[in-house]
């Protein structure tokens, strides 16, 4: 969940020349060192590996799978306090099918969620705790929707939202919603939010609360081909009785989606673009949605950006923020500079980051902040600022040097604490 910052004064980019294409490459970066600064010439810089970072395990099991913390929720309670929650399933590496995530589960071994909480900005964490959601609220026994809530101020830092979808990303998928008074302590029951006329809605655990108390929270709509994933916003107003369609992020279709090759994959892990939308409040009052868009979800896949200047009711493309990398997880520095950090899922693997100086419209050099991953299964980051400048992320990783090797070692949790300067 994301919260209104306090107001910053952000430092704008300013570029001295737009550079036109020419026959000659020479001529290109000759008139890149003209425009003479460092930032024009930032994005045509090779990757930069980051010296000042540390890592640590967060979660590992040898016999579980662990997983996909972007989507399966996340909450910076901004004191230091952080809750991650990710999905771990029981296997047992033997084989790569074993792992495919077609097939994880399949072994009927056992699938639970598992929070992990840091209260200090996730230089360490807490012992696990397995099926969070299980520990009911008393006082929301009586709880069937959003109106039986009311009162509820979702300003206060300790209420949030969660929201996840059975069926997640078919046609059939529908998303229900979970209410916590107590920082993710304990929780409500499953409050079901309406189709609203549309055909599915899947949810990601993605929500913001507006300055004036109105909660968004950010699904995505798939037609009944399964092909087609659009992404929207839902809204609550203060005092509201429930959750309801607010707008469309993306054009319905990507007009440049089609593809005349063979493509013999499920429409689960196929080619899409617009989808694990994440929206983020800047201090301006600006909205930005990232987006995962992909071609292949073992590493053909980038970022896109998407904004909006009415307070989440139209928006408009802004940027692709890199080549490959999704999704991608957006960090407000203190000096006004967003941090965009993803999983890189193409040789070398690991995790990478992009800096931008001017809200999102440009994006800086590619900064590696790991390349030791063992395959393409990794990434699905939430990033954080930390007190002293630094950047903390968490995300799920596997290992080149593991003594398991299963087209890569064993997924788990760790956490990079690093520095982009």
């Amino acid at each position: 969940m994301t919260r209104s910052p306090d107001a910053l004064q952000f430092r704008m980019s300013r570029r001295a020349a737009l550079v036109g294409g020419t026959a000659a490459g020479g001529t290109i970066f000759s008139s890149l060192a003209r425009a003479g600064t460092a930032e024009d010439a930032g994005a045509w810089a090779p990757p930069r590996k980051l010296a000042d970072v540390e890592h640590d395990v967060v979660y590992r099991r040898d016999d579980e799978m662990v997983g996909w913390p972007h989507v399966m929720g996340y909450w910076n309670f901004g004191d230091g306090e952080i809750l991650q929650q990710v999905r771990s399933t029981t296997t047992r590496y033997g084989n790569a099918d074993d792992i495919s995530h077609d097939n994880i589960g399949r072994e009927g071994l056992g699938t639970r969620t598992i929070g992990l909480r840091s209260t200090d900005y996730g230089q360490t964490w807490q012992e696990p705790t397995i099926d969070i959601m299980d520990n009911a609220d008393p006082t929301q026994a009586g709880v069937r929707s959003m109106d039986d809530l009311q009162p509820i101020d979702f300003l206060n830092p300790d209420i949030i939202i969660a929201n996840s979808s059975p069926g997640f990303g078919t046609p059939e998928g529908r998303t229900l919603l979970r209410v916590s008074k107590d920082r993710g302590h304990s929780w409500g029951p499953a409050i079901d939010v309406p189709l609203d006329a549309l055909h599915s809605l899947s949810g990601m655990n993605s929500s913001l609360i507006r300055p004036d108390g109105t909660a968004l929270i950010w699904l995505m709509e798939v037609d009944d081909s399964g092909w087609n994933r659009h992404p929207c916003v839902y809204a609550l107003p203060p005092g509201g009785a429930d959750f309801h369609f607010l707008t469309f992020i993306t054009p319905k279709r990507d007009p440049k989606g089609a593809a005349s090759g063979v493509y013999d994959t499920t429409y689960r892990f196929g080619g899409h673009r617009w989808f694990y939308p994440r929206g983020y409040l800047l201090p301006r009052g600006r909205m930005l949605c990232v987006l995962r868009s992909q071609r292949d979800p073992r590493g053909i896949m980038w970022t896109e950006i998407f904004s909006s200047d009415d307070a989440g009711r139209t928006w408009q493309f802004l940027s692709r923020a890199n080549d490959f990398g999704a999704p991608g997880s957006l960090v407000q520095m203190q000096d006004g500079r967003l941090v965009l950090v993803y999983g890189y899922r193409l040789a070398p693997q690991g995790i990478r980051a992009r800096v931008s100086e001017d809200e999102g419209k440009s994006w800086g050099r590619e900064l590696i902040i790991r390349d030791d991953g063992g395959s393409w299964d990794l990434g699905y980051p939430n990033a954080w600022a930390m007190p002293d400048g630094r950047v903390g992320v968490i995300y799920y990783f596997n290992g080149k040097d593991d003594p398991v090797q299963v087209n890569g070692g064993v997924r788990h949790i760790q956490r990079s604490i690093f520095s982009i300067d």
